[in-house]
């Protein structure tokens, strides 16, 4: 089962897509909202979507951001080994946390448009966590897993040159434009997903880029889950964007994003996206 929103930007119809058909959650939900998903027992869904009415020209309407306004998106740092070293710094001890803003979501295949001043712009494929319900200082006899509504594939877009160059010391400035987390196509459910171990991939101008697995996470879902609601309330409907692996320009092998790049990247059981990379007129 598949979680998506279908239509044009700030119009979207919500889904769910079941034995290959895609169905109108509107009986049941305006919208996928953090509210919806704290209320919302994914099971319940699957019983009831064989009555919902199926969408009408679903596949010919654009596919949006499976979630509609997250309150909150947290993004770990450097938690692939590689990834570390070809930025140039040692593996973390410690989950490292910064933020994009819920005005950077975007649909898995928008357009990247690059502004003024947007001169180092690299591409991260990222497993995404979409929080279920309220977590607040969960100890080892919790499991982190109950506490996620699902998981969806996110592309953590970065200028290179705000993040690190005028950073000020966080990097959050250079994740932070307009469309710098396309997200999606689904929101797939936790129960259906094994986290740990997924491969990721993503391509550039058809280019193979990053090929790992999430096995090789230094932190794992669990481990991620269970630090940051250490000292932060998670919320339903939050988003946690859990790293990326090696393979992005700044390793200095590839070079950054400009105008007629196309970037692809995939999660098994998550989906596919595409973007095309132009420039503000």
């Amino acid at each position: 089962m598949q979680f998506q929103r279908r239509g044009e930007a700030g119009q979207e119809i919500p889904v769910v897509i079941h034995d290959g058909v895609i169905r109108d959650l509107r009986p049941l939900t305006s919208d996928i909202t953090p509210d919806f998903i704290a209320t919302t027992n994914s099971s319940e869904v699957l019983s009831h979507a064989h009555k919902l009415p199926e969408l009408a020209d679903a596949e010919s309407l654009r596919i949006g951001a499976p979630i509609s306004r997250p309150g909150a998106v947290y993004c770990v740092g450097m938690n692939y080994a590689k990834h570390a070293a070809e930025g140039g710094a040692e593996p973390p001890e410690n989950v490292v946390i910064f933020f994009k803003p819920p005005h950077t979501l975007a649909g898995p295949n928008d357009d990247i448009i690059l502004g003024p001043g947007f001169t180092k712009v690299d591409w991260e494929v990222e497993l995404a966590i979409i929080v279920g319900k309220t977590a607040w200082q969960l100890t080892s006899q919790d499991n982190p897993l109950e506490y996620i509504f699902g998981f969806a594939l996110a592309n953590d877009l970065s200028d290179r040159y705000w993040q690190l160059e005028v950073s000020g010391g966080q990097w959050s400035k250079g994740k932070s434009g307009p469309g710098f987390l396309p997200l999606g196509p689904s929101i797939v459910p936790a129960s259906e997903v094994s986290p740990n171990s997924l491969q990721l991939r993503s391509w550039v101008n058809g280019e193979p880029r990053q090929d790992s697995n999430t096995e090789d996470m230094i932190f794992s879902v669990e481990q991620i889950m269970r630090d940051l609601s250490q000292f932060t309330v998670l919320e339903a409907g939050d988003i946690i964007l859990t790293g990326t692996p090696e393979g992005v320009a700044l390793s200095g092998r590839f070079p950054y994003l400009d105008a007629g790049d196309e970037v692809s990247m995939s999660i098994d059981g998550l989906g596919h996206q595409t973007q095309r990379v132009s420039r503000q007129s």
